[in-house]
């Protein structure tokens, strides 16, 4: 599977805002979009008017790169929104939301969509008691996710037993202490709080 093994910094940079694709370093004062928030290359600095498709386009490529997808990919999610019924951007998002390594990133167990997607490939979770490693698995309302129990006793996961819920979304539940959680509803988009302009990426596409 093709995948972005550049770094991950210089896509924040790129697009002008911090993505947190590296975890708790996104928070510290080492983070690179900290100290250089500007676009990568010699002309970084250089102020350029911007089309209203260059603005459509960069909207579309911040929201592929915070959930790590591909074009090809992406637009996959754009098209099955589109033949859903609501509001396509809407739709797009909360699809993005309900991916396996997305939902267990929201839990707390990964420390960024990346090292969640490594610990989904990996094979340490179960859907509904079944053995899932696909990280675009798309959840739904009511799915159980859990650690494996031969998996429990791994170092990471005991240190995550220790943890504190934090800001759990509304959509979702996590019990420490047993390493499960469940998905209580469809996240709505007052519940995701990605900072993207949805309805631009609809416009490019819909071209």
């Amino acid at each position: 599977m093709a995948k972005y093994t550049e770094s991950k910094c210089r896509l924040c940079r790129r697009e002008g805002a911090k993505l947190f694709l590296k975890g708790e370093r996104c928070f510290k004062g080492s983070c690179a979009f900290e100290k250089r928030p500007v676009a990568p290359g010699q002309h970084g600095m250089a102020r350029k008017k911007i089309s209203e498709y260059g603005l459509q386009l960069r909207e579309k490529q911040k929201c592929k790169r915070i959930y790590g997808v591909l074009e090809g990919q992406f637009r996959k999610y754009y098209e099955q929104a589109d033949r859903m019924k609501g509001i396509t951007g809407s739709n797009m998002l909360a699809l993005l939301e309900r991916r396996l390594d997305n939902v267990i990133y929201r839990m707390g167990v990964g420390s960024s969509r990346s090292q969640a997607r490594q610990l989904v490939t990996h094979g340490h979770f179960t859907v509904n008691g079944k053995n899932v490693n696909i990280a675009s698995y798309i959840v739904k309302a009511g799915d159980e996710i859990a650690v494996k129990e031969n998996k429990k006793d791994n170092k990471y996961f005991a240190e995550i037993k220790q943890m504190k819920v934090g800001n759990m979304p509304a959509w979702l539940e996590f019990n420490p202490e047993t390493l499960t959680g469940k998905v209580l509803s469809i996240p709505t988009r007052e519940e995701i709080d990605v900072s993207i302009k949805e309805h631009m990426i609809v416009e490019l596409y819909s071209k």
